[in-house]
């Protein structure tokens, strides 16, 4: 009887640092304790098959790793381009049997694809390479993955968070060697809940969305010879804003402008923390969610009016929590889930009225999972 493997990946919760990755900017993240889970076993056929729970059995053959066009937004492309990745560093590959199951539901806002990623990576790191990428590497190897195979320009932070675990501050101002340091706090500790509000909404069809973020920063950036908004100090280009006005769009300037604030504020809530400063953590997390409402502009999909499920429990957090604890969209934005901390005397009501507005089951109370992608057995 065959070996049976065991692997797991976690989801990931971005506590700080909203789309300021891509600009290869700070961001403080969390693995939270909602998992991707394989069963695995070898096979001699080359072919590396994947029975998804809820999804259409994926097969990809081992010698054939060329991108394709016709599999962008698919798992095909996900699992096609982690194996290329590692083909690339030199990974003799095999074929293999992975049965997966996950916690973390599609569209959560909790980065079920980089969880999927990171999965197959850790299988293949294990399995085919001995070990020899440490965690970074492999999220490297799955972002690109969903840049290039799947069609999605993200950053590395959902990989990175899931493939380190615990609660890490992340500085990917060298996208080749991002500073990678861990910040050890407990909320509830601190008399806090982490909540992760699901909004009703998922993200299908919105890649536009998030690939004219980058888009339009990638503009501004044009204007001062960079590639990406960290290589533009922020007084350089406050001083040219006069300039820029009319010749940049203005959504691209206000999206500038978060950027610059919100890579200031993951570096001072990671400071807070270490020196077990809460208050001042809980207000620079509402200042983050105005930045992103007011900036960054990723709560509303650009002309929606009869859906804006994010900007519904976004107030609803605010009627409830009122002066208390914080809130602020989660991830990508445009759809998906709220982040929220709340006191822990006022969790059970809170909950209740989410839930009675947006469903049963669609607030989630999380905890920070150590590990990151792990071999289970």
């Amino acid at each position: 009887m065959s070996q049976v493997y065991r692997f797991s990946a976690p989801g990931r919760t971005e506590i700080c640092g909203n789309h300021t990755d891509h600009q290869h900017g700070c961001v403080l993240a969390a693995a939270v304790d909602l998992e991707s889970v394989a069963e695995v076993t070898l096979n001699d056929t080359g072919i590396i098959r994947i029975l998804s729970q809820g999804y259409a059995p994926v097969e990809i053959a081992v010698n054939d790793l060329t991108l394709r066009e016709e599999e962008k937004n698919t798992t095909a492309a996900l699992v096609r381009g982690v194996a290329a990745g590692f083909a690339r560093r030199g990974a003799v590959l095999g074929g293999f049997e992975a049965s997966v199951t996950s916690t973390v539901l599609p569209g959560s806002g909790l980065s079920s694809s980089a969880a999927f990623e990171v999965l197959i990576g850790t299988i293949i790191n294990e399995l085919f390479f001995d070990r020899k990428l440490n965690a970074v590497e492999i999220a490297q190897i799955a972002q690109w993955a969903e840049n290039a195979y799947f069609g999605k320009p993200c950053g590395l932070m959902d990989q990175a968070a899931s493939s380190v675990g615990g609660m890490v501050f992340m500085d990917f101002n060298d996208p080749s060697a991002p500073i990678v340091e861990r910040v050890d706090f407990d909320f509830s500790a601190a008399g806090h809940a982490l909540c992760i509000i699901d909004s009703g909404a998922d993200h299908a069809d919105l890649t536009d969305e998030y690939a004219a973020i980058t888009r339009e920063l990638g503009a501004l950036c044009a204007h001062f010879g960079a590639e990406v908004l960290r290589e533009v100090p922020q007084q350089e280009f406050f001083a040219r804003l006069p300039q820029l006005k009319g010749r940049v769009p203005d959504r691209a300037i206000l999206r500038a402008i978060h950027f610059y604030q919100e890579n200031d504020r993951v570096c001072r809530q990671v400071e807070a923390l270490r020196r077990g400063d809460f208050d001042t953590f809980l207000s620079l997390a509402r200042q983050s969610g105005r930045s992103s409402w007011m900036y960054l502009q990723n709560i509303v999909p650009t002309g929606a009016v009869e859906h804006q499920d994010v900007a519904v429990a976004l107030a609803l957090c605010d009627t409830l929590l009122g002066s208390r604890g914080a809130f602020r969209v989660h991830g990508g934005g445009f759809a998906g889930t709220v982040q929220a901390f709340v006191p822990l005397d006022m969790l059970d009501s809170f909950k209740t009225g989410i839930e009675a507005v947006l469903g049963s089951g669609s607030c989630h109370v999380l905890s920070i999972r150590p590990e990151g992608g792990v071999r289970l057995a």
